[in-house]
């Protein structure tokens, strides 16, 4: 059973912004990302980017 919340850009931008001002070590950052939603942006994005060539 998948207990993770929905994907939520804002809370990965947060996440990110975290890790960048140093106030989280990458490991929990990368833990927050995959928790997070980061997996199914990426598969969106790549699908469109499929869908879309350039």
């Amino acid at each position: 059973m998948d207990t993770r919340p929905d994907t939520d850009p804002a809370k990965l931008l947060s996440d990110w912004m975290e890790f960048e001002r140093g106030e989280e070590s990458p490991g929990r950052v990368l833990a927050n990302l995959k928790t997070h939603g980061m997996r199914e942006v990426l598969e969106n994005l790549a699908e469109e980017a499929e869908s879309n060539p350039q």
